[in-house]
């Protein structure tokens, strides 16, 4: 064998080890994702917890960088005046849960690394089972009980939960290690366009469960346009139960026996009415254990593609849309509270949309619910972005893992129309072998969603941009990222640009768009200014009139959002100010220009 052979075959061994073995780390975050926290009996830990800043990670490491037996998770007290403790979290900070710690402490407003986090409660007077669920932690945090360590989680925007019925006391004391370092193997890397808020920023809840419980389940249509789906127990006693369970409106009454592992799956004999964006159609279910119920709102539809349109229902639809980041309007940091997520979505209906891609990180759960009630389809995404450590297996799962959580958690949100496994990825043989694994996963997950990622255009002839990144023989509908008037020609050139699309594939312009700093004016040539972005969407909306195989838009951005990368004090302010919308709510001129355009689509 030859020394080449010999390390190709040593390093695909060795990739298959650290794979195996980093999934049964990831196997051990926690607990599996319960479906619908939102219906089960749960107490919040949410408000003030108390907060120690530890940029040099002295809570766990000693001065020789080993673990420290008693560290900060162990929340010592003094027993004697002469006792040596140099921490206290009762007379530390204190940050609200949920929050971000940049908006809330000045001095920690650029922070990125360590802060420990502790909330003392008393034991609930409740039997039964208990589980402590965090709705998202960003991004790498370690959980203790009483100086145990519970487990660790990797991912900022997912759900992961802790059973904790044999561990609590009378007096329990609840400590997280949170560190938000961007690292190079990270999902999403070292180098991204948004603001790395750190913290504990979702809510954290100790759900009431019975020993054994209705954990997940999952809805759809079958061919023939009913509903059915499956249901899965966990707990000591899951083998031929009988599950109860009821739409009425349906006039469905089942009652279910579960299998020797808990499952169960039911078919309802009934031909639901379709939910769309012009009637956001939801039904209310119930499941039932030993006269215990779960219950959720559940709508139906379809959605495919037929060679460059995509089918809502078996009728086409163009996607007017516009693209959101998790960031509060008016409060400013993360969107931790439904009212935050709802004047987001208004200002998108005020647009015209009946559709909106979420990025680049999949957001709160709630954010997802309302969106449906409201008559919006969605675009779901995971933070690979960039220049991910494509090459890195631990980066793979990591990916993989995330894109799991995110379609285990909102699989049966009837709105969401696309899952996303990427963002402006540079083209190499790892990263396509890396995304097609990817694809291959949703598909396996969930088949009745269709697969995207926004894309970079690759190839120029004179006026005419090619889209042939090969990416697009896997998904099902592409993505484009272009910034026609922004980062290169002028305005007014862009509606001569011509597109071709090398796949009989229908086309979402992800990104168009360019800054403007609300109430900034000028002429159509000073950037910056209101007019030369209006000016931008001008053009770009008459390029997108010539595009035959346009399935929709979504540009960039509904509002302004902070960002690292944005440096120009006098205009960005740690802004990007792509948003149509500035921070404090103000309307742009370029609002009203895409608001008349979807006005025109929609009566088309």
């Amino acid at each position: 064998m030859s020394n080449i052979m010999y390390n190709k075959l040593k390093v695909n061994i060795l990739t298959i080890i650290t794979t195996f073995f980093l999934q049964l780390v990831y196997d051990l975050q926690g607990q599996g994702l319960i479906q619908n926290i939102q219906a089960r009996d749960k107490m919040s830990l949410d408000g003030l917890w108390e907060a120690i800043v530890d940029p040099l990670e002295n809570g766990l490491y000693n001065h020789s960088l080993g673990l420290r037996k008693n560290g900060y998770f162990m929340n010592e007290q003094m027993k004697n005046p002469y006792d040596r403790i140099e921490y206290d979290f009762d007379h530390s900070y204190r940050l609200n849960v949920p929050g971000d710690w940049n908006t809330q402490m000045e001095k920690l407003y650029y922070y990125e690394g360590t802060i420990w986090y502790k909330k003392t409660f008393q034991k609930p007077e409740r039997g039964g089972r208990k589980v402590i669920y965090f709705e998202g932690v960003n991004y790498k945090c370690k959980v203790y009980l009483n100086g145990e360590l519970l487990g660790d989680h990797i991912g900022g925007f997912s759900p992961f939960s802790f059973d904790v019925t044999n561990k609590l006391q009378e007096t329990n004391d609840l400590i997280l290690k949170v560190d938000n370092k961007r690292l190079r193997e990270a999902v999403p890397t070292i180098n991204f366009d948004w603001w790395n808020y750190g913290g504990i920023t979702r809510s954290v809840s100790i759900l009431f469960l019975d020993q054994t419980f209705i954990e997940d389940y999952s809805f759809r249509l079958s061919e023939s346009g009913q509903p059915e789906g499956w249901l899965r127990l966990k707990g000591d006693d899951i083998a031929n139960r009988e599950v109860v369970l009821t739409i009425d409106e349906l006039n469905a009454d089942l009652q279910l026996r579960t299998d020797e592992n808990g499952y169960a799956e039911f078919s309802i004999r009934s031909k639901p009415e379709l939910w769309t964006p012009d009637n956001p159609k939801l039904y209310e279910v119930s499941l039932g254990l030993a006269g215990l119920f779960v219950e959720d709102r559940i709508g139906f539809k379809t959605i495919q593609t037929d060679g460059t349109q995509i089918l809502l229902n078996d009728q086409p639809v163009f996607l007017r849309g516009i693209s959101i980041h998790e960031e509060a309007p008016f409060w400013g940091g993360r969107v931790t509270v439904p009212e935050q997520a709802r004047v987001l979505l208004s200002w998108a209906k005020e647009l015209g949309c009946n559709f909106i891609r979420l990025a680049h990180y999949p957001h709160n759960e709630f954010t997802i619910r309302l969106a449906e009630e409201m008559g919006l389809l969605v675009w779901s995404e995971i933070p690979v972005y960039w220049t991910i450590d494509y090459d890195n297996p631990s980066t793979y799962q990591n990916a993989e893992q995330q894109l799991f959580d995110m379609i285990s958690r909102d699989k049966n949100r009837v709105g969401i129309a696309l899952w996303s496994v990427a963002n402006e990825t540079p083209v190499t043989e790892a990263r396509l072998s890396f995304l097609g694994r990817l694809v291959d996963k949703v598909k396996e997950l969930d088949d009745t969603r269709l697969i995207t990622a926004a894309l970079n255009t690759q190839s120029s002839e004179g006026n005419k941009t090619i889209i042939d990144d090969p990416l697009g023989e896997y998904i099902d509908v592409i993505g484009i990222n272009s910034y026609c008037g922004w980062y290169g020609s002028r305005p007014y050139e862009c509606s001569d640009k011509v597109w071709e699309n090398l796949y009989n594939k229908p086309m979402i312009m992800s990104e168009i768009g360019g800054g403007a700093l609300a109430g900034m004016r000028g002429t159509v040539d000073d950037r910056w200014t209101e007019e030369y972005q209006a000016d931008v969407y001008k053009y770009n909306l008459e390029m997108l009139d010539e595009i035959d195989f346009l399935a929709g838009a979504s540009p960039w951005i509904l509002m302004d959002f902070r960002s690292p990368r944005r440096n120009l004090r006098h205009i960005q302010k740690d802004y990007n100010r792509k948003g149509l919308i500035s921070e404090n709510g103000i309307r742009k001129k370029a609002f009203y220009i895409l608001q008349e355009y979807y006005d025109q689509k929609r009566k088309q």
